[in-house]
């Protein structure tokens, strides 16, 4: 009995291992069939481009980093983590290792959650508060000649904000050389020093026989946005009126912003002499007028509300401050982007009433896409650089799955009437090639273009002769089909240049033998 089992255990191990070694070959030979469908993709640690674990053919990795023939997303060097910058205090998280390291960041695998330098607190600079990081706190603090107040006990953004929200201003009177005079500060603060506070009072009240009084002197507050006035002894006092200058009682107490000068006005009183309630929101914000685009000078002081949005742009279109929008470079002006050779697509933005100009990467690498997001006054415009997706568009052979803009940037052009081609996928947005330096990939993109069409005819019986073969090649609609091809590749065939200049008859040839 105890033989039988054991024959009958080495017949079933015996099938197990057969079973066992014809899976491994089953599974070895799609393996090399994948690898080998797919060998024109691989995943670039970082590309020539400087962009980082990017899909991509393989003359596009930067040979100074790793590359293998797998998506990005089943790699272990282009894994994903948090990136923690020690200067700045700041955590990224979904960053790939190397790309943290050579920016001087120091990564780890897990969330920001799990890091403690991420652990963000309560940051109080003087009036105002951030829930942020210890060392971010440092940061902001020595930027605004603040000591460090970061507190560790309140773990919520809502909570940090109460903290200054509830803080009472008012004037804090004490003696100074025999001298009574004033400070314009917070309760915890004047009580800290054994002085005498009075809340909502400003230090040029009459009533408070201080040393200080009202001028016609005005600044602008840090973590504030409008233009105040400044008494003799430099306590700000309210926001800036002209027409307030001499009235007492104006420079008695706290005057809420609701209650002064151009309140809710609709251009938050940009530009104006008179009133100094700025408004960033409605587009101003304090500033010296001699610095200031605009250089309207004050009837007061040398502050005024500075207009932050942006007129007679480079496509001649007015953008609110924060804006940002895509240009080309051959943008026009019913902002259609084209592609001609030596093109490149770029990010400007808005900011406190300058343009600035981001240029997304070069050679087409990166595309900019805009988007207009709907607002109570109206629409705002928000654009940024991502990745050209073109890689392996020529791998598709189905016109859904060329269009698949989840996966890439792609176009499908059909083949002309009667021919048996369906078509073909091609770059949406064709990439910028080294076309000019041999050592570059620019002869390998383009060649995909070249064809050669054997076409077959039957001699009749009087002489006669009658296409049987590829007959579609002899259609006119044939050639300007390749040449389209060609020129959406990349900078291949008869393109023009930037400076619009069309290319020569090297771009293409045409040929019946």
């Amino acid at each position: 009995m105890i033989s039988m089992v054991n024959n009958s255990l080495f017949r079933n191990l015996t099938f197990f291992l057969l079973f066992l070694v014809l899976a491994l070959l089953v599974f070895t030979f799609a393996d090399i069939s994948l690898v080998s469908s797919q060998s024109a993709n691989v995943c670039c640690e970082r590309t020539t481009n400087g962009a980082w674990c990017q899909n991509s053919l393989p003359s596009q990795c930067d040979n100074s980093y790793s590359q293998t023939p797998s998506s990005c997303e089943s790699t272990s060097f282009c894994s994903l983590g948090t990136c923690y910058d020690s200067s700045e205090g700041i955590c990224m998280d979904n960053t790939p290792q190397k790309a943290c390291q050579e920016s001087g960041g120091t990564w780890s695998s897990g969330d920001p959650e799990d890091i403690p330098q991420c652990q963000p607190a309560c940051c109080v600079l003087g009036n105002q508060a951030a829930f942020t990081t210890l060392t971010r706190c440092k940061k902001l603090s020595s930027q605004y000649n603040l000591v460090t107040d970061f507190r560790k006990n309140i773990g919520s953004e809502a909570e940090c904000v109460a903290v200054t929200q509830s803080q009472d201003k008012g004037a804090c009177v004490f003696d100074s050389d025999f001298t009574r005079t004033c400070k314009f500060t917070t309760r915890s603060d004047c009580t800290a020093n054994n002085a005498s506070f009075h809340k909502d009072f400003l230090c040029s009240s009459e009533e408070l026989a201080t040393n200080c009084g009202p001028s016609t002197s005005t600044t602008c507050v840090v973590g504030k946005e409008e233009v105040y006035f400044v008494d003799t002894c430099g306590n700000p006092a309210n926001i800036y009126d002209a027409s307030k200058v001499n009235d007492k009682s104006y420079w008695r107490m706290i005057v809420p912003k609701a209650d002064s000068c151009g309140f809710n006005d609709a251009d938050g009183n940009s530009n104006s002499r008179t009133c100094g309630s700025c408004d960033y929101l409605s587009g101003s914000l304090c500033s010296d007028y001699s610095k200031a685009s605009s250089s309207v000078k004050p009837t007061y002081g040398n502050f005024i509300c500075q207009d932050l949005d942006c007129s007679n742009t480079f496509n001649d279109n007015d953008y609110k401050h924060g804006e940002s929008w895509c240009v080309n470079d051959e943008q026009t002006k019913s902002n259609k982007a084209v592609v001609d050779v030596g093109t490149r697509f770029y990010r400007h933005l808005c900011v406190a009433g300058e343009e600035i100009v981001e240029p997304c990467a070069d050679f087409r690498q990166e595309l900019c896409v805009e988007a207009s997001i709907k607002t109570s006054t109206g629409t705002f415009s928000q654009a940024g650089c991502r990745v050209n997706k073109w890689q392996d568009c020529i791998l598709q052979n189905d016109s859904d799955d060329c269009s698949d803009v989840d996966v890439r940037d792609c176009k499908w052009i059909n083949g002309p009437v009667g021919l048996s081609n369906g078509g073909s996928c091609v770059p949406l947005v064709s990439p910028g090639l080294e076309f000019w330096n041999d050592a570059g990939n620019s002869q390998e993109v383009c060649a995909v273009a070249s064809t050669t069409c054997v076409v077959t005819y039957e001699k009749d019986l009087l002489s006669g002769k009658k296409c049987v073969d590829n007959c579609e090649c002899l259609e006119p609609g044939w050639l300007d089909n390749r040449k389209d091809i060609c020129t959406s590749l990349g900078d291949c065939g008869n393109k023009v240049n930037i400076i619009k200049v069309i290319g020569g008859k090297k771009g293409w040839t045409y040929k019946v033998d």
